[in-house]
């Protein structure tokens, strides 16, 4: 065969391919050629960009432009000299290599042997059809750009990344101010020399920098610690600089050094002696170390937890801050129990609340921390309060020497509990002698104890401590006891609802004593916050008595009655407030009546239902109820949909429940654990089993959603207010429910939590606005209905929340009432804060808590 001298024109048709590969040939010969000129071109531009020569001596600036213009002719002579234009062959062969059976040389081939036999002929002619059928479906081939094996150092991506540096940091205006270095420009600069200034502040003052040509002859104020930035242009020595500001000493750089950079550490004078030279009167202004103090003494709140107010400040604003609480031994009184040594204990640290948002330049915040169970609790101790500022000055409180406060018990009994564990920790020592007081205490059981289970742990815990105290009691023995104590000097403090009300009359005879004797403002407001807390105390036994009766206490509001009258809890504690207004006045008489009077009440309340019961209501009210329901059923499923998608992302968070992880929810985010045990917000009423459990295990959640979506159908079939506008309206809102009820069962099936979630908030929207239209469609049935009268009418009106106040109108969900309950919203919403912070400095929590923690942190 031979090879023919010019193209076949049956190549017409590959001339996009082949135009396609010569140029894929031309960047690879291009890229193997040039890229050590790009790479050059590249690092130059980027250190124009960021001004390394205007930092940089001139002699070195000029001595690196030499060499990198050098560089650059150097990479484009071996460039040239390495680059082949690919020929149009070289587009050919490299396309025909890619196909098998090289179609298009056979195409450009000539038949050499039998060229006049006419079969040997049109065999020929099939062979090159066929080839060119082939050739026909050629794609241009990738071209090689890889020259890791000719750059084995890889100096191509350390240009590509200053380039990138440069673009961030730098500025292509830079780039001009090259010509500066021009002979000329240097020529112009020595005729006339000139400088530059600035003075920068130090970053925690938040404070702008001065560009000190703006300034000129001016007095500074520059506080503590600020930077001093000059550079001089021209003949070396026209400027000088002469300062007293920065109290230098020792090796100090000349006074006609081309750049200047000192701290201002002193007031004084800033001068540039020379040529268009400056001076400026300095005044220092020193950063002041932060300061704190104690706004008052430490108080007792709810169940012991500790409140501290402190005031805080700084000139700059406070970073940081700390709390150390040591035992003040001097002033312990050394009897009984404390006589002997103390063990060794470090100091308490707690780290001080600082505010989330705005100024903390001065601020007032409180401290709320819970020691009832240290072993220092009620004893004297020092608090030495510390504050921080940026600049690492820290700033001390006087020391402030008061009892630790804690949880105080009302019973003897758990009160001498409380105390022979406060011995035990004190020193294990005290082992034996804590042994024989208890079983002093506990001689007669059927005189000093209400309850056979509290015994039978005191017994328990008597034959361990007296075992240990045989045999040496060691460091986890005496954590094992006193944790045993606490407990049960809990439950005897707690009790029930005897108990209760016999803490009521005691907190009530303190205080009405302390009012006749006189007592001190910070005791009676002390007694005052003890008759709050047995009073809630006494409320909760009273609920729950109510529960084990069969009721339902807060269903439908509750109300606090007796001898004709009724009053809310809301009621009671305007009482209260008003008794304190009274003995704060010095109304003692008034006070102590009234006093008397919140006695009397509190002796004969009962918890009382608004409502008939479920066999006296109406069939719109039944429906209203039963949505509520199914409504808390969707949320309790929702909660759990959450708690599954928090796995699947952290398959810790299975390891069960702490005091801060209650586990999965069955409802209401309070319910069933992880292990399929109750929780602690599980439910002891039979009444609520399908509020915080739905079906509990006897399926998953899609189970449990499907069966909760027939419920609704149910619901939907006998809802009221058939043919009026609200009513059609609710059933319409009940259908998207259930469609998007059925989502959500669909999503769960495949394993989707996070549709599952958005199809389950659908729902309760549906579910809320259905609830909102049924309440209307109620309320103007009853309009509707001659002859009813106030006590059905206003019946709705008048159901109470929890919280003793009145449901919305029109049978709306919420309240119409103002929900901030008195000054005491403060001090809830401060604790809540607290317990957001330290949730969110908790590591080991699952990372969905700790984003959702910082969002609420960063809101309010």
């Amino acid at each position: 065969m031979r090879r023919r001298a010019r193209p076949d024109p049956e190549l017409t048709p590959l001339r996009w391919p082949l135009r396609l590969t010569r140029a894929g040939l031309v960047a690879e010969r291009a890229l193997r050629a040039f890229w050590p000129l790009g790479s050059l071109a590249l690092a130059l531009l980027a250190a124009l960009m960021l001004g390394l020569h205007e930092i940089l001596p001139v002699e070195l600036v000029w001595g690196g432009a030499v060499a990198g213009v050098l560089g650059l002719f150097i990479c484009l002579w071996r460039g040239l000299r390495r680059f082949r234009w690919p020929s149009r062959q070289d587009a050919i062969a490299r396309l025909d290599h890619t196909m098998a059976g090289r179609p298009i040389r056979a195409m450009l081939d000539e038949q050499a042997i039998g060229a006049g036999d006419p079969a040997s002929r049109a065999l020929w002619q099939a062979h090159q059809a066929r080839m060119a059928e082939a050739a026909a479906r050629a794609r241009p081939p990738r071209p090689d750009l890889r020259i890791a094996r000719r750059d084995p150092f890889g100096l191509r991506h350390m240009a590509v990344l200053l380039f990138a540096v440069a673009l961030l940091f730098g500025s292509l205006w830079r780039v001009g101010t090259v010509t500066e270095l021009a002979p000329g420009q240097a020529d112009a600069l020595a005729a006339g020399p000139t400088w530059e200034g600035w003075l920068e502040p130090p970053r925690h003052t938040g404070l702008p920098t001065i560009y000190l040509a703006d300034v000129p002859g001016a007095t500074l104020t520059a506080p503590e610690g600020s930077r001093v930035i000059l550079r001089f242009y021209g003949e070396v020595g026209a400027l000088t600089l002469s300062e007293t500001v920065s109290g230098r000493t020792g090796e100090v750089p000349p006074a006609s050094s081309p750049e200047q950079d000192f701290t201002i550490a002193q007031s004084g004078e800033l001068r540039i002696d020379g040529p268009g030279g400056q001076g400026w009167q300095v005044d220092m202004v020193p950063d002041a170390p932060p300061r704190i103090s104690a706004a008052g003494p430490p108080e007792t709140g709810t169940l012991g937890r500790m409140s501290l107010p402190f005031t805080a400040a700084d000139d700059y604003g406070v970073t940081g801050g700390e709390v150390r609480i040591e035992l003040d031994l001097a002033a312990v009184d050394r009897r009984h129990g404390l006589a002997v040594d103390p063990e060794p204990r470090d100091p308490v640290t707690v780290p001080l609340p600082l505010p989330v948002a705005g100024d903390r330049r001065e601020f007032a915040e409180t401290l709320i921390e819970d020691f009832s169970e240290h072993p220092w609790a009620h004893l004297p101790v020092v608090f030495a309060m510390s504050v921080e500022d940026a600049a690492g000055q820290t700033g001390a409180a006087v020391p402030l020497r008061a009892a630790l406060p804690a949880r105080r018990f009302f019973d003897p009994l758990a009160a001498a509990v409380a105390e022979q564990r406060r011995d035990l920790l004190w020193a294990r020592s005290n082992a034996g002698r804590v042994a024989q007081v208890l079983r002093a205490v506990s001689h007669r059981p059927e005189d000093v104890f209400r309850s056979e289970t509290a015994y039978l742990r005191l017994r328990v815990i008597l034959r361990r401590l007296e075992t240990f105290a045989r045999y040496g009691l060691s460091t986890d023995g005496q954590a094992e006891i006193a944790q045993a104590l606490w407990d049960l000097a809990i439950l005897l403090e707690e009790g029930d609802l005897g108990d209760a009300l016999e803490r009521l009359r005691r907190a009530q005879d303190r205080l009405s004593e302390a009012m006749r004797n006189g007592a001190s403002d910070q005791e009676i407001a002390e007694l005052m916050q003890e008759l709050r807390q047995a009073t809630d105390n006494y409320l909760r036994q009273l609920s729950r008595e109510a529960r084990e009766r069969g009721q339902q206490p807060g269903e439908q509001g509750d109300q606090l009655s007796g001898n004709e009258m009724q009053m809310s809890q809301d009621d009671l504690q305007r009482m209260m407030d008003r008794i304190q207004d009274l003995m704060e006045q010095g109304r003692m008489a008034e006070a102590q009546q009234a006093l008397q009077e919140l006695q009397q009440m509190m002796e004969n309340m009962r918890v009382t239902q608004n409502g008939q019961g479920q066999a006296g209501q109406s069939q719109g009210q039944q429906a209203m109820e039963g949505l509520a329901d199914t409504l808390r059923q969707q949320q309790g499923l929702s909660d759990q949909a959450f708690r599954d998608l928090q796995e699947q992302f952290d398959p810790g968070a299975q390891a069960g429940q702490n005091q801060d992880n209650e586990g999965r929810s069955g409802g209401l985010g309070r319910g069933q654990s992880h292990d399929g045990q109750g929780g602690r917000g599980g439910t002891d009423d039979p009444n609520r089993q399908g509020e915080g459990q739905g079906n509990g295990d006897e399926g998953n959640l899609a189970d449990r959603q499907q069966a909760l979506r027939d419920t609704l159908r149910d619901q939907r079939e006998n809802l009221p207010g058939a043919g009026t506008e609200q009513g059609d309206a609710a059933r319409d809102a009940l259908d998207r429910a259930g469609r998007a009820m059925d989502g959500a069962e669909e999503a769960l099936r495949g394993d989707d939590y996070a549709d599952a979630i958005d199809r389950q908030s659908e729902a309760m929207e549906a579910l809320r606005e259905g609830m909102r239209s049924l309440g209307e469609a109620l309320a103007e049935m009853q309009q509707d209905q001659p002859g009813q009268g106030p006590e059905d009418g206003d019946m709705q009106g008048e159901m109470r929340d929890p919280l003793g106040r009145r449901a919305g109108a029109r049978g709306s969900i919420g309240s119409d009432e103002n929900m901030l309950q008195g000054e005491d919203v403060y001090r809830r919403a401060r604790e809540l804060l607290d317990e957001i912070r330290r949730r969110s400095g908790d590591g080991d929590r699952p990372t969905l808590e700790l984003d959702y923690l910082k969002r609420l942190l960063e809101r309010f």
